[in-house]
């Protein structure tokens, strides 16, 4: 039998460099999708629903026929990065139940909060043509950030830090309309010292 040459891989090394390939266009796939949706939120949020693909698609270094491949509609990726953004605010709850200070992790979370509603407020035109006939997008939405949101009051509560007679609901109807009746510009920097203003008052006095 004829050794293979210099030139041509063996039969195994051909099985074992397979593979790799298709990894990897799967991993730059993955990565050029986390991109877009990133470049799509500092859009999106900057531009409103005017704001273009194609500049979506400078933004994250990535061809415009790259972004449609991902995203074949405006709609589609509007419904993608809210997807995005509402479970990272899971995660985020999530992580923040490890702080020390269950009130600061409370306010943490609004804060963030301000900064999912700024983009929300630039794809609202978009996400209501996404979301129509798609009740699972609200649902999904509601779930997630009522769950969040209803883990650290619970902390907070139990720990007497907190009024005890507030619920996950209560809190998001104050953050939006915090949120949507400010809409001059710099409205998240008003919006966010009105968060801390309501937090505090969600305190519990110290007993003296």
């Amino acid at each position: 039998m004829m050794a293979p040459s210099a030139q041509e891989p063996s039969a195994e090394e051909a099985a074992a460099k397979g593979p790799e390939r298709p990894r990897r266009r799967r991993a730059d796939a993955v990565r050029n999708r986390e991109r877009v949706l990133a470049a799509a939120k500092a859009v999106f949020s900057a531009g409103g629903t005017e704001a273009s693909l194609e500049a979506v698609a400078r933004q994250a270094g990535v061809g415009i026929g790259t972004l449609y491949r991902h995203f074949p509609t405006r709609e589609a990726l509007y419904e993608a990065v809210y997807r995005r953004e509402v479970e990272q605010l899971g995660e985020l709850a999530e992580a923040l139940k490890g702080e020390p200070d269950p009130v600061e992790a409370l306010r943490r979370w609004l804060h963030s909060n301000v900064a999912f509603v700024a983009t929300k407020k630039g794809m609202a035109a978009a996400l209501a043509i996404a979301a129509h006939g798609k009740t699972d997008l609200a649902a999904f939405s509601y779930e997630r950030l009522t769950t969040a949101v209803g883990s650290l009051l619970a902390r907070a509560a139990a720990e007497g830090r907190i009024r005890a007679d507030v619920g996950a609901e209560d809190i998001l109807r104050a953050l939006i309309a915090m949120c949507y009746m400010n809409d001059q510009p710099g409205w998240q920097a008003s919006v966010l010292r009105l968060v801390d203003v309501f937090v505090d008052g969600l305190r519990v006095p110290p007993r003296g």
